[in-house]
């Protein structure tokens, strides 16, 4: 019985993923060859599309989006590498500033540049005198993606450069080599890898976000946008899906370059490494602190704009605090309806993907039946990694809303935007869940079925409550993430769906936009709040759950 109990929770896994990934990605390939009444037209919509000049839209999706990885990556490497290889004063603060925007939509800091350096903006000036004009164009997109990608590059260097051998940097100085030969011929070797990923993760991140080439844009087509247009402005589903594809294939290009690439970073870590550990210099920490002070003051100076100008009555002539920008029910968007919409849809995403993406991630890793289907059950999983989050949202509309779905009754609910986005971020929780199981000795499962304890009461009693400090962060994340997701969800909202992040974009079209820092600030707040909380609860579980480790 046990055996048909297991095949038939992977089956029904099988089927959750096929429902919520591949049919909605599957409809929005089948759009972009077929015509209004069902008929293959095979490339005609991508003729139709090309032949009217729009090689721009990826020309700049592409060019904008690796200039931005580029910058991004050398900013972040050096705020890296003073955090690692430097005994810089209080890393905690320096580490906790970089991190601000990953609780904030991408929205807030295109807001923030439009307050800085808009036409209204308080460094238009100085902005102008390195020659650039105006905020609104590739600068402005560039500026933008810069400062919200920052601390997702900054996450995966700051991991590569805090594996450094120092067998390796001591060797290096014993033969004499001076601290810059040491970083050239040492330090960035070993971290090459870790560079190249981050680049290639910058990379998609930029060329897949929606909402800062909306704020800051201005004509500069962009794939993003560009589909945007043909589905909310000219209701040009095929065309569309075109775009979707055209961004879906770098998109996927660049996933398949950076899973081969950490495959080859786990190659080479070495068992005997030796972690280093910065010994004092007082004139290197002390440039490494004028960086990072540099860095996170433009960081924090630009969102910090963005939210003392949602308080001030009228920026930056009248800039006394009030709270008149909060009256978001003045507003288009939703109002707080929308809010508390994005509240509840949080905190459902928040437990049905961390539920769901345990499970299945158990039902990859330790059962030892099944492996073809655990296969295609591990690979389904990975998948929404190299799919963009426009290009998702449209499967959805596809699919959910085709005449012969049963399920097309879903559609415009808060159901479609919790599966939605639960699909959009999934891979990450996946393979933090999996990874998390990886580490339990296998020795548990033979212990276990030699007792001839079922499956499902070992998972309650050992994998569950271990795998409670990685729950933990895998609800923070979803939790974080619906509350700031635009580009997945901006299709398949309703008026009375309405989400807050959906709401700035709204009130930023209307020319509202203090209303649109306001629910942007609000967000980030609640963002904060929330992941704060989820620790608290995380730690009291923790301190109940982990107390056999102290033993």
């Amino acid at each position: 019985m046990e055996g048909w109990v297991l095949r038939g929770l992977v089956m029904a896994a099988l089927a959750a993923l096929v429902l919520i990934i591949l049919l909605p990605l599957a409809s929005l390939l089948a759009q972009s060859v077929l015509d209004g009444q069902g008929r293959f037209v095979g490339i005609a919509h991508f003729t139709a599309h090309f032949a009217t000049g729009r090689w721009s839209a990826l020309i700049n999706s592409v060019s904008l989006s690796a200039l931005s990885a580029v910058i991004c990556v050398v900013l972040a490497y050096g705020y890296a590498w003073a955090l690692t290889h430097t005994a810089l004063p209080v890393k905690g603060l320096w580490r906790g500033l970089a991190l601000l925007p990953l609780l904030a939509p991408s929205l807030l800091a295109a807001i923030g540049l439009v307050y800085a350096f808009g036409n209204q903006g308080l460094l238009k000036g100085a902005m102008q005198a390195f020659g650039i004009e105006s905020i609104y164009g590739p600068a402005g997109i560039v500026a933008g993606s810069v400062l919200w990608t920052f601390p997702h590059a900054l996450l995966i260097l700051t991991t590569t450069l805090s594996t450094s051998d120092a067998r390796l940097i001591e060797a290096a100085r014993c033969l004499g080599a001076d601290g810059w030969r040491v970083f050239r011929t040492v330090t960035l070797p070993a971290s090459r890898y870790g560079l190249l990923i981050s680049l290639v993760v910058v990379f998609v991140l930029v060329l897949t976000d929606f909402g800062v080439p909306k704020v800051v844009g201005g004509q500069t087509a962009m794939l993003a946008t560009d589909i945007y247009k043909e589905v909310v402005g000219q209701q040009r589903l095929d065309r569309g899906a075109v775009v979707a594809l055209l961004l879906l294939i770098p998109a996927l290009g660049a996933f398949v370059l950076e899973q081969r690439l950490r495959a080859r970073q786990r190659a080479v870590l070495s068992l005997r490494a030796v972690p280093h550990q910065p010994q004092a210099n007082a004139a290197v920490d002390l440039a490494a602190m004028a960086y990072c002070g540099l860095v996170a003051s433009a960081l924090v100076g630009v969102f910090g704009i963005a939210v003392y100008a949602s308080f001030a009555q009228y920026w930056p002539y009248q800039p006394a605090p009030t709270l008149s920008h909060y009256q978001f029910d003045m507003s288009d968007g939703g109002g707080w309806a929308s809010y508390w919409n994005s509240l509840r849809m949080a905190g459902w995403t928040a437990l049905t993907g961390t539920m769901l993406s345990f499970l299945l991630a158990w039902m990859v890793d330790k059962p030892r039946e099944l492996r073809a289907a655990r296969g295609v059950l591990n690979a389904l999983a990975t998948l929404p990694m190299a799919v963009p989050g426009l290009a998702l949202g449209l499967g959805y509309i596809l699919f959910f809303n085709a005449p012969w779905n049963p399920l097309r009754g879903w559609y415009g609910g808060l159901g479609i935007l919790v599966l939605c986005t639960v699909a959009h971020y999934y891979s990450v929780a996946h393979l933090t869940q999996l990874g998390a199981l990886r580490q339990l000795d296998p020795e548990y499962e033979r212990v276990a079925e030699s007792l001839g304890l079922p499956f499902w009461r070992h998972l309650w009693r050992v994998h569950l409550p271990i795998a409670v400090p990685t729950l933990v962060q895998v609800a923070g994340y979803f939790f974080v993430s619906a509350l700031t997701t635009v580009s997945a969800v901006v299709f398949l909202y309703s008026p009375d769906t309405a989400l807050a992040a959906i709401a700035v974009l709204a009130m930023d079209d209307a020319g509202d936009t203090a209303p649109a820092a306001a629910m942007a600030t609000l967000l980030f707040g609640t963002a904060a709040i929330g992941r704060g909380g989820i620790g608290v609860v995380g730690d009291l579980l923790v301190q109940r759950t982990q107390r056999w480790r102290a033993r």
